[in-house]
């Protein structure tokens, strides 16, 4: 399509049935973008992103064709709860119900990662107070690449924890150990999973969509 073919596209895709139409929604001067979309009058760059902004669509698509019609939407994760120390320190663990809380998907992300919130000081230094934790919901046993680095793991009385993965005594058995804490041995472990991401809480806040908002 011709630079002004798209503007005609971009208008109708806003659902605007005439050029006339839109003018008067956008409060601009009917005559001259009656001209921009017919081809008569080419129109700037600068101009292209005030058109690009009112019909949501990406500027240089609208000027040059170039790329992708609309950006993308962010893909989001489930933010499925909160991570912290229970009252003695001695264990972390997931605690509530999901709140319905969203934050997108971080780089090399899948539709399968989800995310913990930490709360509380029990990480710091290395995952703070208001840190999203991601990792890939995919609900496999533990792999032999996972020993030694702290994942998240569900045993098998329902407690989801995070801890480093290391070799039980007894066979299909792991030792737990704890950030901020004793280590739990010879637990049997319904699933293991790689972190994938950890977003410090400065960005954290910036970035989660709380339950009942919009993302903007």
């Amino acid at each position: 399509m011709e630079r002004h073919q798209r503007l005609q596209r971009a208008r109708e895709d806003r659902g605007f049935s005439s050029a006339t139409d839109a003018a008067q929604a956008f409060g601009w001067n009917r005559n001259t973008y009656i001209s921009n979309e017919n081809g008569n009058a080419p129109f700037s760059f600068k101009k292209a992103k005030e058109y690009a902004q009112a019909y949501g669509v990406r500027t240089e698509w609208l000027y040059e064709g170039s790329g992708a019609m609309k950006t993308p939407a962010t893909p989001l994760a489930r933010v499925i709860g909160k991570v912290g120390a229970n009252p003695d320190g001695t264990i972390l663990f997931t605690t509530g119900q999901e709140t319905g809380d969203q934050a997108p998907i971080p780089p090399g992300g899948t539709p399968d990662a989800v995310a913990l919130e930490v709360a509380g000081h029990s990480m710091r230094g290395w995952a703070d107070d208001g840190a999203l934790i991601y990792f890939e919901d995919q609900r496999t046993p533990p792999s032999p690449d996972m020993l030694g680095h702290v994942v998240v793991v569900e045993t098998e009385d329902g407690l989801v924890l995070l801890k480093r993965l290391l070799r039980g005594g007894k066979p299909g058995r792991y030792d737990l150990e704890s950030l901020n804490g004793p280590t739990l041995t010879d637990q049997r472990l319904v699933w293991a999973a790689h972190i994938t991401a950890i977003i410090p809480p400065f960005q954290a806040r910036r970035v989660i969509i709380r339950s009942g908002t919009e993302a903007a």
